[in-house]
């Protein structure tokens, strides 16, 4: 082969025939080092085409043919840092989901139906199994009262085929009551009227024709002054405790609002909302509301709620460094390291006759905004976005924590990320150990003052739970059904186009295994990869052929229309 020598960027000569083609064999290292990786054009075609980066394989086998496979299946990602295509992916979903329970015109659930006689009488026979299990747990006759165990397992699998859901009530009681407290309004807070709760989730018509929603932000209160990038004027005058404290317990006090919504308004409010952060590092939140609610009103409801923390104190620390409580085995808790004495214990740190008061008090800020949009309009469209456009990012990254950020912005960051880490997060979170007090549930494993909880991670800045929080009325379906209705939608056109698909469908029904490492049948990832990329380009081509033969584009599934576009 006749070869010639071209000139890079860099000034290095490279070798290519005269088509153009690169001869590797006189190629030096650092002109290799320039040269596109496979495994990077494999990817970047992946997400080309939707493919999941990173698939896992699983090994399917047809329970009809005995036919085994190992197919790739989808991460799953929810980030797109981890695995854009299966991020975006779940991004739509929500986007879906946010948009057919919006405007719903009727009720999403139906009301239950009565109980039927067979589910009546197996219900009565529980009732006096569990009087005779008590009976002869008095009597001490464990024989007969495992007898009635494993009936009443029986009853209760027999009521869950005939359509009964909800708790049963279990055969044994805890023998440690629940804490109760006193849920009496803080004299500080306003009064809200309370009106009984209508069964309706569906907002008010105006005009006998317009059923307009509401789209809410809530957010949390100041802690000191901010410049525009988010970053502290003063960092020594902010309250970085209370604001990590704050966005540990936002989820509930967001959970204490549509409480005190649904009791103010009369009727079962219904929401879509996302828990984002600001570019202050705190969480807030927008909720797309099903049906119109008066500004007043929602803006009275938010100064009136707050959620009291019935923790041990936690303000001063007690361990540090080498000088931590240490597990005692005689004692099966932590002991102080010089006194050996015990720490006390969850239940006896928050006795209600010891702890009277909340040891942190969370409540919103100041700003609430409320609009009202109609169902259909482009401005819903837009809002629907918003609602999901960071989802695919980490809470530091959708809080302007990337490379462009300021070294006041790194500096706000780590003061409120060194704050988080010595913050406990749950009753059963080790930091607890740090402050003198043993986590609920205390254990050899533990290490003292170190919990992977995600509160604590500085990608997280304390946002640990979910960040999509949907009210279960809200349109009926679950994650699962708006994904399957995807490819229900795709399966319908190809089967009514007559367009059948150019690689083999099994119909099962299948058994699903994981595979193992150094498994001989179980391909590469860039093997997998590549068969995912194959099989995305036969579904293409045949969905593009199906929409060609119906003559007319398919129905707009896509939330928004710049989203279609």
């Amino acid at each position: 082969m006749t070869t010639t020598d071209t000139t890079t960027s860099t000034g290095t000569a490279a070798a290519t025939d005269p088509a153009g083609y690169v001869d590797h064999d006189r190629l030096t290292r650092a002109q290799k080092a320039l040269m596109a990786l496979s495994g990077d054009v494999a990817r970047q075609l992946a997400e080309q085409h939707g493919v999941c980066v990173r698939p896992l394989a699983l090994r399917r086998i047809d329970l009809t043919s005995g036919k085994v496979d190992v197919v790739p299946v989808p991460c799953g990602a929810r980030r797109e840092d981890v695995c854009k295509p299966c991020a975006e992916k779940n991004r739509r979903i929500r986007m879906a989901q946010c948009r057919e329970g919006w405007h719903l015109e009727h009720e999403p659930i139906p009301d239950r139906p009565d109980p039927t006689v067979e589910q009546k009488q197996l219900m009565a026979a529980r009732a006096d199994l569990h009087a005779a299990y008590q009976d002869a747990r008095a009597d001490a006759d464990e024989e007969e009262c495992e007898e009635i165990r494993e009936t009443v397992a029986v009853v209760d699998d027999e009521l869950r085929r005939l359509g009964v859901t909800g708790r049963l009530e279990p055969l044994d009681r805890p023998d440690r009551p629940a804490v109760k407290r006193s849920t009496r309004r803080r004299q500080d807070l306003p009064d809200l009227p309370r009106r009984p709760v209508d069964k309706r989730t569906l907002g008010q018509v105006f005009g006998n024709k317009y059923r307009p929603s509401t789209f809410l932000t809530l957010t949390l209160d100041s802690y000191g002054r901010v410049d525009g990038d988010g970053a502290a004027v003063d960092p020594d005058r902010y309250d970085y405790r209370r604001a990590a404290r704050d966005a540990i317990h936002f989820p509930k006090i967001l959970d204490r609002f549509w409480q005190n919504t649904r009791r103010c308004v009369g009727w079962d409010v219904q929401y879509f909302g996302t828990i984002e952060p600001q570019r202050r590092g705190a969480p807030h939140f927008h909720a797309a509301i099903r049906g119109t609610i008066p500004r007043a009103e929602l803006r009275a409801i938010a100064a009136a709620t707050d959620h009291g923390v019935f923790w041990p104190a936690h303000d001063e620390i007690r361990y540090t460094g080498k000088d931590m409580p240490r597990w005692d085995d005689r004692s099966k808790g932590f002991v102080d390291p010089d006194t050996r004495e015990p720490l006390p214990t969850w239940e006896q740190a928050t006795d209600p006759d010891v702890l009277t008061e909340p040891s942190h008090v969370v409540r919103f800020g100041a700003q609430v905004h409320v609009k009202g949009i109609l169902g259909g309009t482009e401005e819903a469209g837009r809002h629907v976005g918003y609602l999901t456009k960071y989802l695919m990012k980490d809470v530091a990254h959708a809080a302007g924590l990337d490379d462009d950020a300021t070294e006041r912005q790194r500096e706000h960051h780590r003061r409120l990320v060194a704050e988080l880490r010595i913050t406990p997060c749950s009753p059963t979170c080790p930091i607890w150990l740090i402050y003198g007090v043993q986590p609920k549930g205390a254990r050899l494993s533990m290490a003292s003052g170190q919990c992977k909880g995600k509160a604590h991670r500085a990608e997280h800045l304390g946002i640990a739970g979910r960040r999509v929080l949907v009210s279960r009325k809200w349109s009926g379906k679950t994650l699962a059904d708006h994904a399957g209705e995807r490819a229900a939608f795709v399966r319908q056109l190809l089967t009514a186009t007559g367009v059948r698909p150019g690689y083999a469908v099994d119909d099962g029904p299948f058994e699903w295994e994981r595979t193992k490492a150094g498994d001989p049948d179980v391909p590469t990832r860039p093997a997998l990869l590549l068969h995912a990329i194959s099989e995305r380009q036969r579904w293409k081509a045949d969905y593009d052929a199906a929409q060609l033969l119906a003559g007319a584009p398919p129905e707009n599934r896509s939330a928004t229309t710049e989203e279609a576009a």
